[in-house]
């Protein structure tokens, strides 16, 4: 219901609109960091050991930094924590889509991506990431991946070529190859389905449209400054309109794919990726079960 009086809403409206949400929540922050509620990178050590994650993980976080209540750093109180807990044999990998809406409407007005210049559109902290000296960004026009590790070269040099971004060289399943960690903080499946799309890829002949059925030429920079020009496939919008990712969330926990956790003063969900991959194959092959009929057929 939300979604559809959004999508009745005039753009200058709700545009005002977003606009109010962020001033409320940067107003909200404001006062608990006056009353002394600020987050430590500290705390967040502990509730990252509690939740699951171990030194020499690789770890996927998806977040919104201001569910998570005030961090005393912003951004980096967070990365720093992550990255003590992993330590130097760990990888850290961030979504870093330039993307912030409708993949086809994006691509059809961007049709050069720069690994360099394009910022990320998935929040602050990934925008932060994305900056830091040594890591790493797939070459995605859609779904690019930022890692930081000793194989966040291998986890990111898939993307490039690829039709889709979510097919076994994509830094989403070279993630399960590595029995990788996926942590969303402050978000759910319905806000960070992306590493859902592997099942669509994975599955010969997926019977829904996921895909628009035009093919797109986009030309690509890449961080030494060399160009490349692919054909990409983007999401049909009328197929992602059906999605139901959190409607799966029942099924990931109960199989031991997913875990609730903390993190800050927000809620989470600590996820290993190879399981998640392993159960969204089984209940689809015994049940129709996807994003789409999360219920089954």
């Amino acid at each position: 219901m939300r979604d559809l009086l959004r999508s009745l809403m005039p753009a200058g409206v709700l545009e005002l609109y977003r606009k109010y949400k962020k001033q409320r929540t940067r107003t909200a922050l404001l006062n608990k960091a006056r009353s002394g509620q600020i987050i430590t990178v500290s705390t967040l050590i502990d509730q990252l050991k509690s939740a699951g994650l171990r030194t020499g993980d690789s770890l996927l976080v998806h977040c919104s930094m201001s569910r998570l209540g005030y961090l005393a750093d912003g951004p980096k109180t967070l990365i720093d924590a992550i990255l003590e807990v992993i330590g130097p044999d760990g990888n850290l990998l961030m979504p870093s889509s330039p993307n912030p809406a409708l993949q086809l409407d994006y691509i059809r007005s961007h049709p050069h991506f720069d690994v360099r210049l394009d910022p990320s559109a998935m929040g602050a902290v990934t925008e932060y990431f994305r900056l830091m000296p040594g890591v790493e960004r797939s070459l995605s026009p859609t779904e690019p991946v930022c890692a930081f590790g000793p194989l966040a070269q291998w986890l990111t040099e898939g993307h490039l070529g690829r039709l889709t971004p979510y097919d076994k060289y994509s830094p989403f399943y070279r993630l399960t190859e590595v029995n990788g960690k996926i942590l969303y903080a402050g978000v759910t499946l319905a806000q960070a389905g992306t590493s859902l799309h592997l099942l669509e890829d994975a599955v010969e002949d997926f019977p829904y449209p996921v895909y628009f059925p035009d093919t797109f030429t986009v030309k690509i920079t890449d961080k030494n400054g060399v160009r490349y020009t692919q054909p990409v496939k983007v999401h049909n919008p009328a197929q992602s309109a059906r999605r139901q990712c959190d409607a799966l969330i029942p099924m990931f926990i109960s199989s031991g794919a997913m875990h609730k956790v903390q993190i800050g003063e927000g809620t989470g969900l600590m996820t290993d990726a190879a399981r998640m991959f392993e159960v969204m194959l089984e209940q689809y092959k015994q049940k129709g079960i996807t994003m789409y009929t999360p219920y089954g057929k």
